[in-house]
């Protein structure tokens, strides 16, 4: 099978319409993710697009960056982080694309003590076992979250920040987000007259560097909905799903 891999960056970006996720360029939101990427390239982001012969759109994709500026609530220092790989498409599945990217990011990573990623039983990119079948390891479990690593050396591995404690000072309706999701980040608009409407005034957080990422109270720092000290979706959530939270868990303070 013939493939060929494009490294996205600031002077190609606008080529690549392709690197958020599924939504339309034309969409009136689609510039929050580009204005992300922005400022995360000068921080050493990747982001690689593999692209099969014939084909006119991507089949893979794969994000990454310096452990030091990781967007997860995790500590790995000298490791290079993976914050998202997925191929796309049931015509090439198993055809071994996702092994393409994982070894973009391992080569990038000569010069560190090895690669790190989370995954997670909620879907949201490849799972556990694509990465334990390349040479990763589990070392970490929080949940249904996973710390996976593959090193180059037997220096110390990265962790997880359990941020855990810090839930209880979120008593009143609160979103932690960071627009590294294009989807939360579309969110984060859409919901806005959904608020108006309920006459709800939320404590809304935006996470705006990597540090203030790797402290957010849930792994997947991306995201989180949290009321009364508990974290109510920790992904990527619809209109109709915070409604649905909200008349369960909130207004009616159901369990």
């Amino acid at each position: 099978m013939n493939y060929s891999i494009v490294e996205v960056n600031a002077d190609n970006l606008s080529d690549y319409p392709y690197v958020i996720c599924f939504i339309n360029p034309k969409h009136e939101f689609f510039s929050l993710k580009i204005n992300w990427l922005k400022q995360r390239f000068a921080e050493g982001l990747k982001i690689k697009l593999l692209f099969l012969e014939g084909e006119k759109r991507p089949f893979g994709f794969i994000e990454y960056i310096p452990g030091e500026n990781a967007w997860r609530a995790v500590d790995c220092k000298k490791y290079m982080f993976i914050h998202c790989l997925w191929t796309n498409g049931k015509k090439y599945q198993h055809q071994g694309l996702g092994k393409v990217l994982l070894e973009e990011a391992e080569k990038d990573a000569q010069s560190r003590n090895g690669v790190a990623v989370i995954t997670s039983d909620k879907a949201f990119m490849a799972k556990q076992d694509f990465f334990i079948k390349n040479g990763y390891k589990v070392v970490e479990k929080c949940g249904k979250e996973q710390l996976l690593v593959k090193t180059f050396s037997e220096k110390l591995l990265p962790k997880l920040n359990r941020n855990n404690d810090l839930l209880v000072k979120y008593q009143e309706l609160t979103i932690i987000y960071s627009k590294q999701c294009p989807w939360v980040a579309r969110f984060m608009e859409e919901i806005k007259p959904v608020f108006v409407e309920k006459k709800l005034n939320p404590n809304i957080i935006e996470i705006t560097t990597a540090k203030e990422a790797q402290n957010a109270p849930g792994i997947y720092s991306v995201f989180n909905l949290i009321y009364k000290g508990e974290i109510l979706a920790d992904r990527y959530i619809s209109t109709t799903r915070f409604l649905n939270i909200l008349n369960k868990k909130i207004k009616t303070g159901g369990s």
